[in-house]
């Protein structure tokens, strides 16, 4: 017959190893405040189709604005990464938020960020478009939590439930709203672009000298105007948009303290 002690220090060895064996889950990492994956004070209308295996959304513009080609912003910050399908979401980028939460951007036009690239929130990472498995211009957003696809939240509000065409619900960004570096443009007829290419849309035009904010900067196309040849273009928070670094007013190529987009 054992000892007590024996049985005792039998039921300890017991308790440890089986503890040892389980794994306790933690409590759910609280979703970040996302916002809407397009621009400042821009009017988009959403719809779900019911064949979307995950809870996403697909955006259009409903402000009369074009929606091909309009910036897509990071809802949040996080670590940015390309990806294409050429079967299904065309040129898609996941950012991954930490803490188990990412979100999904597909059928982009053109990428704007590199991939591994940190982003931060409201900042451009590519712009609208159809490529991919898609019938028109628009983005589809997702939210997931350690791999499984959440009812889309913008600032704290749930857009469930979902409507199942467009123009039902809409959705106004405030997005990238706020911050920026102050400078001044020169010169009359800038065009304000939605990436920094030549052959980007035009979102607006400054007809003079204009108080702007810089978000932050990105090499694009090289621009040569009024004696001056840079590649080096700024994304403007009130226009939504980029305009070349010659029509900032400041002597640097690459405007200091700004950073890179």
């Amino acid at each position: 017959m054992r000892s007590s002690r024996t049985v005792v220090t039998f039921l300890s060895t017991l308790v440890v190893a089986l503890a040892a064996t389980l794994t306790v889950a933690g409590p759910a990492q609280a979703a970040p405040v996302f916002k809407a994956p397009f621009p400042c004070n821009q009017r988009w209308t959403y719809s779900h189709h019911s064949a979307e295996v995950r809870l996403a959304l697909d955006f259009v513009r409903a402000d009369g604005g074009t929606t091909a080609g309009t910036p897509v912003l990071a809802s949040a910050a996080g670590t940015a990464f390309r990806y294409y399908q050429a079967d299904g979401a065309g040129n898609y980028i996941v950012i991954d938020h930490g803490g188990g939460w990412k979100t999904y951007y597909f059928h982009l036009a053109a990428f704007s960020v590199a991939h591994g690239a940190w982003v931060g929130q409201g900042q451009q990472i590519g712009t609208t478009g159809s490529t991919g498995n898609s019938s028109g211009a628009h983005i589809h957003y997702e939210q997931l939590y350690n791999g499984v696809g959440q009812n889309i939240v913008i600032n704290g509000w749930s857009l469930a439930p979902y409507p199942g065409y467009y123009n039902q619900k809409y959705l106004t960004s405030d997005n990238g709203c706020g911050g920026g570096t102050a400078f001044w443009t020169w010169g009359s007829g800038v065009r304000v672009r939605t990436d920094a290419y030549l052959s980007a849309p035009t979102v607006t035009t400054l007809a003079g000298p204009t108080l702007v904010h810089v978000l932050c900067q990105k090499q694009g196309d090289w621009v040569t105007a009024d004696g001056y040849t840079n590649n080096w273009w700024s994304r403007l928070r009130d226009q939504n948009g980029f305009i070349t670094n010659i029509y900032i007013d400041h002597p640097a190529a690459q405007l200091p303290g700004v950073p890179v987009c």
